[in-house]
């Protein structure tokens, strides 16, 4: 299972009910970040999912309203009493920036780590996930990132038996690990049987429509696409700042044979961008507006279930 939470759906700059770009994936007990704008402390806090169980944030680029939050993460992460260390992810020159925003955050109890990715398809495998970043179209260098958990084959309990594997072997076989069995070894693979889909689920923000989001996003459970702005006349606008509107992103989720698209990343002269919702699903149906802290989660061999004005719990401390 993956949790997700879109902690601030907002672009440029942050608006009273609208934090700037971070969303926060949650599997297995571990966590985390896709961008850090300003805000996403605050909102992780509301949230209440936890600061310490987050290990990684993966950053698209490195314009303000994606990477202005990360000082103060970073020294919350001090304040939850963080003692191992956090990854980060970017385009290249990533510790430059890292370096230079920690001007204001210079001592911190754990060792932060950069790690650059290429303008390529890279992969990564972080919390239990396998990563692809991928190049977008946008003013400055920029990724997306294609998500997927992958699922081991349906465990075969008549060839166990036949094997004459004892019972108490077959937990270790269904995680896919192997046995040693009265002196002879027992790969997972003899008792697997066919193969299982797995989950899959792909972020872009900041870009024009991109063959890239299409390929990567092929058959994905969930999409989430920026929609900067909803209304089809500011065609023009979209194209000289490098971003998509509602349309576009509908149309890379249908061309993508998406199950569901998630709009998100709203220009602020977009007071309410479900206005635009109507229009949008004539070219895509199964699309929604994220708010802040709306959640989704995604279950093997279930559609994706979307929870867009959750209930806001009271604000929890970061003091351990």
């Amino acid at each position: 299972m993956i949790d997700l939470c879109t902690l601030g759906t907002g672009g440029s700059i942050p608006m009273p009910a609208r934090a700037l770009a971070s969303l926060y994936v949650r599997c297995d007990g571990h966590a985390l970040l896709v961008d850090c704008g300003e805000g996403t402390q605050m909102q992780i806090m509301k949230l209440g999912w936890g600061f310490r169980c987050i290990e990684a944030v993966l950053l698209t680029h490195f314009h303000a309203d994606h990477v202005s939050g990360l000082p103060g993460f970073l020294l919350a992460q001090a304040k939850a009493n963080r003692d191992q260390p956090l990854d980060l992810y970017g385009p290249p020159g990533l510790a430059h920036v890292v370096s230079s925003l920690r001007v204001i955050a210079p001592q911190l109890p754990y060792e932060v780590r950069c790690h650059d990715l290429a303008m390529e398809p890279s992969p990564i495998r972080v919390c239990g996930l396998d990563i692809t970043a991928f190049p977008l179209r946008h003013s400055i260098p920029c990724l997306g990132y294609d998500f997927r958990l992958p699922r081991l084959p349906r465990f075969d309990p008549d060839a166990a038996r036949h094997l004459q594997i004892p019972v108490r072997y077959w937990g270790q076989l269904q995680r896919g690990e192997s046995v040693e069995v009265d002196g002879r070894r027992v790969e997972a693979c003899l008792v697997q049987g066919e193969a299982r889909t797995g989950l899959h689920f792909l972020y872009a923000t900041d870009t024009r429509p991109s063959g890239n989001i299409r390929e990567f996003g092929q058959g994905a459970d969930l999409m989430i696409l920026e929609g900067m702005y909803g209304d089809p006349e500011k065609a023009n606008l979209a194209h000289k700042n490098h971003h998509m509107l509602f349309r576009e992103a509908a149309e890379c989720a249908r061309d993508a044979g998406a199950g569901r698209l998630l709009l998100t990343h709203y220009s602020t002269s977009m007071e309410d961008p479900e206005i635009f919702l109507e229009e949008t699903r004539h070219i895509f149906p199964p699309t929604d507006c994220a708010l802040d802290l709306s959640q989704a989660t995604l279950q093997f061999d279930r559609a994706p279930v979307l929870n867009l004005r959750p209930l806001i719990p009271p604000v929890i401390p970061v003091e351990s």
